[in-house]
């Protein structure tokens, strides 16, 4: 291939990259992302827009008596121009590293992806055809109920095609949308929140939306304060999401293996086998989930505990993290399954949480003598790794519950709890369904979670945010 070709398609950009490199090994990632959103405030739009980029990513692995080392540089925008000292960079990198700890042969064998040579997938704003109408149709009931819609839908499509040395060619098409809608009171003293994750945007109605985060305002117009302390608590599906992915990404098999995190037995091991819930939950992932289809290959940009470089191209099975209540994997990596003696596990991209029973948040809080239920929580920060201590803040709305009936709005708290400790000491999980994190869905949304009840929650203190 010449190097004067015209490298502007993503297949193209990383055969001409693996065929400049020198190196004894080489990975390329192309990622091609286009994005479209809406943003609205007061109950009319403010901005929209589409935005494409492309990144490119190579790893450069290189052998010496000592073992071998790698290289990683990516970099935005790439020009034909640009591309080979991208990976004179990247060799250059893996030339004055040591020896990778991770180090295992490029993976071989992950059969071709038959689309690996075709355009990348792209989003518009045509994605919003539907939505956007019924955005609308929202703003206008709301503004006749007195109340104010804030908040953004956003639509990233990203094609990424993986190509090695040892001759794999992968693709994977990711679309990723979420809504959040923020409804306000006039004088600003009253605020509800909901989101939602989509793929396409036809299976979310703002208006359905705005009823909702109505019916939350309403609740919110009778003020109740209660002091910090333990409350029986309805977790609804998003809180829930929030804390098990924050409990899977702290699930790393060597961490474990060496003592340093939740998932260690004390005197030495892991807590493999170990029953973490009295209810025969079952926490799981599956590239091939209906409606939360994620990539069927690992596609690691860098090396960190739960990933590596060298499993770029590795098939991603379906996998059961926590089944009927017992803790059944930690993330592995080809090189921790060798430290350890653990199956290898790769990180996932999507997290479902099945096993509870078929009622719906509504109905459990109809079953409820007297507690809290929360709408979602937010800034969540680690305290203790050796417990998975979490703090965090409830946000948009915390509501009592009494004899079924939700009877007013309190205020704020600060929580400290670790999901796993809460996994043992929930009473009853409801229906499970698609959610939307709250707080990181920035990097993670493919979730589907039924409610909680925790007998106990503990709210360590009174928030004064809204």
């Amino acid at each position: 291939m010449s190097s004067s070709i015209r490298t502007t398609k993503p297949h193209e950009i990383v055969e001409r990259a693996l065929e400049l490199s020198t190196a004894d090994g080489c990975v390329v990632i192309a990622d091609e992302q286009s994005s479209a959103n809406l943003r609205w405030a007061g109950n009319a739009l403010t901005t929209n827009g589409v935005t494409r980029g492309r990144t490119l990513t190579v790893i450069a692995t290189v052998d010496g008596k000592e073992g071998t080392a790698s290289g990683v540089v990516s970099r935005s925008a790439v020009t034909a121009q640009e591309l080979e000292p991208l990976v004179r960079a990247a060799e250059a990198a893996a030339r004055g590293a040591g020896p990778a700890e991770d180090a295992r042969p490029l993976v071989t064998g992950t059969p071709s992806s038959p689309d690996f040579a075709d355009a990348p997938a792209e989003t518009s704003s045509a994605v919003f055809a539907d939505f956007a109408p019924a955005l609308g149709e929202a703003f206008a009931r709301a503004r006749a109920g007195g109340r104010e819609l804030y908040g953004f839908a956003n639509h990233e499509l990203v094609s990424t095609y993986v190509g090695t040395s040892t001759g794999l060619r992968l693709r994977h098409d990711q679309p990723n949308g979420t809504l959040e809608l923020n409804a306000k009171s006039p004088d600003r003293q009253r605020s509800a929140w909901a989101g939602r994750a989509t793929r396409d945007f036809k299976d979310v109605d703002p208006t359905v939306l705005d009823a909702e985060l109505a019916v939350r305002l309403g609740w919110a117009e009778r003020k109740i304060d209660l002091p910090a302390g333990r409350y029986e608590t309805l977790l609804p599906p998003t809180a829930v999401a929030d804390l098990l992915i924050y409990q899977m990404w702290s699930a790393a098999a060597r961490d474990a293996v060496e003592g340093r995190t939740v998932f260690s037995k004390p005197g030495g091991g892991t807590r493999l086998g170990e029953r973490l819930s009295p209810l025969p939950l079952t926490l799981r992932s599956d590239p091939n989930a209906p409606g939360l289809e994620s990539a069927p290959f690992v596609i690691a940009h860098s090396s960190g505990d739960g990933a590596s470089v060298f499993d770029n191209g590795l098939p991603v099975p379906a996998t059961e993290w926590i089944k009927d209540g017992e803790l059944a994997r930690l993330t592995t990596t080809r090189h921790t399954a060798d430290l350890t003696g653990l199956q290898v596990s790769p990180s996932f991209g999507n997290l479902i949480l099945e096993g509870g029973g078929e009622k719906s948040l509504e109905e459990m809080v109809a079953a409820t003598e007297r507690g809290l239920l929360l709408t979602c929580l937010w800034y969540i920060r680690e305290v203790d790794p050796a417990t998975l201590l979490l703090t965090g803040l409830t946000r948009d709305g915390v509501y009592l519950v009494e004899d079924g009936q939700v009877v007013g709005e309190v205020n704020n708290f600060r929580f400290n709890e670790s999901p796993v400790d809460l996994l043992s000491r929930a009473s009853e999980a409801g229906r499970t369904e698609k959610t939307l994190p709250r707080e990181w869905n920035d990097w993670f949304t493919r979730t589907a979670m039924p409610a909680l009840r925790i007998p106990d929650f503990n709210m360590s203190s009174v928030s004064k945010g809204v």
